[in-house]
């Protein structure tokens, strides 16, 4: 009986040991820093999943669903616009949509390692709020241009710092729920659709139409953007207002602060209905040279880091984390052209391949879309499940959808009828949500906590970098050709090819 009971304690402890072991190598990351965050992985695994983890698990969800929702938006609203404003150049205004989120990225990313998490998080959807419904009341298309630039900063924010936050307060043991979020963007897609259909859907100009397309007969798109501005205000109230975020403890313990973060994980634990034994003394002890950051000199170069590339040396500091760093940023940047070039313009392309097939109104345009959506739900299901599975884990799911995510877009080419192009686009759907499913939970989990803002940063902007490049090139290729959809495949089975050469499997493992 004896004998079963300890070899019971072993595995338990085994476990444990499993879950709050670090994704990367003991040799890539500071010492003191490692031996710290892992002191705060057991307290926070000890705790465990929670009141406060699920809340948060809700909040963050609503940033999931704002990074897929105002791109649709834009694709949505992209005919109707054009058509009002008789611009010859309709992508023009997803342009300005790249080029905002490029700098939400940036701005966002980047300065949650600076100034925390908190800021951040609940800046980010405000100013998609405000930006959104001021669009509304836009006079021409310079106008909705510049608001789609101003609302896509708040976008471009959220993916860097909420899943920086979501992540720094899991337990080991419940890593599988970032890829689960990814349900909140398929569900944003569907939301998005279903709303659009009958705003855009019956009061919305065609091209058919002989009359001119005046603002009267088209206030369908802007009663959509009040509608989802109106969605994105009520997201940001239940953020600011009803829901108080801690400061991330691992930020806190990475700036020297090492009581404040004791604390945080303390008001975690009360919240949950838990006591955690975690003390000052339990991080201190791994200081070296006496407590760490309280002196002038170590607050000076604290100081002196904000304005210098610190996180970012720190993500190339070996071979192996630079290796590892670069082919992630390369497999967002080629997916951040692909999936623009042919996701941005399904409802185009599905009036113009409609329109030939005889069947392109806007009703069926929109009711389509809304099928297409409907088909990003299991597929972020699917992520969350397959990330789990033995010998599949992050790694395998990834390049398993990347690779068919392409191959969908080369079949949509063969349609011979608006149903055929109809189910090849369901089939991208399903794909591309199982692989940004486990792409926006890979991610962060191979980056240290205190340089993981960097991180999600760097690989956020060269996603939205590329981002800029695909309306580019809408502008001077010919969109009623497949060349776009060969383009965007070829980059997704690039992408996947890729995926199998990262060196780190982040399965049964704690982040840093």
């Amino acid at each position: 009986m004896t004998d079963t009971k300890d070899e019971t304690d072993v595995e338990s402890r085994s476990l444990d040991d499993n879950l709050t072991a670090p994704v990367l190598d003991r040799s890539l990351v500071d010492p003191v820093y490692q031996a710290k965050a892992h002191v705060l992985n057991n307290a926070i695994q000890q705790i465990g999943m929670g009141k406060y983890q699920w809340e948060l698990f809700v909040l963050v969800g609503f940033g999931w669903s704002m990074d897929n929702m105002w791109p649709i938006i834009t694709s949505l609203i992209l005919p109707a616009v054009a058509l009002e404003f008789n611009q010859s150049k309709p992508p023009l205004l997803s342009l300005a949509q790249n080029i905002g989120l490029l700098a939400g990225a940036i701005f966002w990313g980047f300065g949650c390692d600076i100034f925390g998490r908190r800021v951040a998080f609940n800046a980010t959807i405000g100013v998609t709020a405000v930006f959104g419904l001021i669009a509304a009341g836009s006079p021409n298309f310079a106008a909705i241009g510049c608001f789609a630039a101003f609302w896509s900063v708040g976008v471009g924010g959220n993916l860097p710092v909420d899943s920086a936050v979501f992540l720094e307060f899991l337990p080991g043991s419940h890593q599988y729920l970032l890829t689960i979020l990814s349900i909140f963007w398929a569900l944003a897609q569907l939301l998005a659709t279903l709303v659009a259909w009958p705003l855009l859907g019956y009061r919305t100009c065609s091209e058919t139409d002989t009359t001119p397309c005046t603002r009267s007969r088209n206030f369908g798109w802007r009663y959509f953007l009040i509608a989802m501005g109106g969605f994105a205000t009520i997201c940001f109230a239940l953020r600011f207002v009803v829901f108080t975020l801690y400061e991330s403890p691992k930020y806190l313990m990475g700036k020297g602060r090492d009581a404040e973060a004791v604390a945080v994980v303390h008001k975690v634990a009360r919240k949950n209905g838990k006591h955690s034994p975690l003390s000052l003394a339990d991080l201190e002890m791994h200081n070296e040279g006496g407590q760490q950051g309280v002196d002038a000199a170590a607050a000076l170069k604290r100081k002196l880091e904000k304005v210098s590339m610190t996180h970012v040396r720190a993500l190339f500091r070996t071979k192996k984390l630079a290796y590892s760093t670069s082919l992630i940023m390369c497999i967002w940047a080629f997916i951040g052209l692909a999936f623009p070039l042919y996701n941005a313009y399904i409802p185009y392309t599905l009036i113009s391949r409609g329109a030939s097939f005889g069947d392109g109104s806007t009703y069926l345009t929109y009711r389509n879309s809304l099928i297409i959506a409907v088909l990003g739900v299991p597929g972020a299901l699917m992520g969350g499940v397959l990330v789990e599975v033995p010998l599949v884990g992050r790694k395998g799911a990834l390049a398993l959808s990347v690779v068919l995510t392409g191959v969908f877009l080369f079949a949509s080419t063969t349609a011979k009828n608006s149903n055929d192009l109809l189910g090849w686009n369901c089939g991208f759907n399903f794909a591309s949500n199982v692989m940004y499913a486990v792409l926006y939970a890979y991610t962060p989990e191979i980056f240290p906590t205190k340089d993981r803002g960097t991180g999600n940063a760097l690989t956020a902007s060269a996603n939205r970098v590329f981002g800029i490049m695909a309306p580019i090139i809408a502008i001077y290729a010919d969109l009623e050709t497949a060349a776009p959809v060969y383009v965007s495949g070829a980059l997704f089975l690039a992408a996947g090819a890729l995926t199998c050469a990262l060196p780190f499997e982040s399965r049964g493992k704690a982040s840093l």
